[in-house]
Parts: structure tokens; sequence; C-alpha cells
């Protein structure tokens, strides 16, 4: 199993960037997937998370309206548009897969994460 994150970098407050987390080595389209952030210091929190169809999403409350993750499983991609973008945000960003019991939809378990990729909202 592999997940590659990519597609952070520096960008400006009020800003936007795309996420891509390319995975492989399972069945995609079985499994939900999330984006995690940890910023330094702090712990690290669930941002979004995609059920296995696409069909249902969940948000933390400070992204919501801001942040929108989609999927695309003919392409085994998940991303995380990010919009309006604040210090705050600034963080590694990981994806994951689900893991446990009833890996279709979002849940607390996750059994692999991609190796991270680093946003920085500054001016």
């Amino acid at each position: 199993v592999q997940l590659q994150a990519s597609g952070g970098g520096l960008v400006q407050p009020g800003g936007s960037l795309r996420l891509s987390c390319a995975a492989s080595g399972f069945t995609f389209d079985d499994y939900a997937i999330s984006w995690f952030r940890q910023a330094p210091g702090k712990e690290r929190e669930r941002v979004a998370c995609i059920n296995s169809s696409g069909s249902s999403t969940i948000y933390k409350y400070s992204v919501k309206g801001r942040f929108t993750i989609s999927r695309d499983n003919a392409k085994n991609t998940v991303y995380l548009r990010m919009n309006s973008l604040e210090p705050e945000d600034t963080a590694v960003y990981y994806c994951a897969k689900r893991g446990g019991n009833f890996w279709y939809i979002c849940g607390d378990e996750y059994d692999y994460w991609g190796q991270g990729t680093q946003v920085t909202v500054s001016s």
C-alpha cells in the first residue's frame, strides 16, 4: 500500500492550493480516505474525509466552506482543494487510508499514511 501526497507549497493569505493523494496497492474505491494535518507543536487533526464512493464528506469545522475534498476513483486519487487559506492552516498535510471495520465510510481508524506535504501560508 502506498499513498503519495503532493501539491503543497508557500502561498499568501487568501490564496489557494490543491493537494493530491495518489494511492496504489489496494482496491482504492473500497476505502474512505481522509486528509489530516499537523502543525508544529500541535496534535495531528483530521480536516476532511470522503467515503469510498465520494457521495459523503466530512469537514473540520474551521475549514468548512473553504476546503473541498473529492476523489477520482478512475485515477486512484483524492484531492483537497483549499481556498481562502489562513496562516493557521500552515501544517504538514497527510492523506490516510481508512482501516478497521466499515472501511468504506469515514471513521477513526486509519492503517496507512502518506509521507506528508508542507503547506505554508505566509505573506
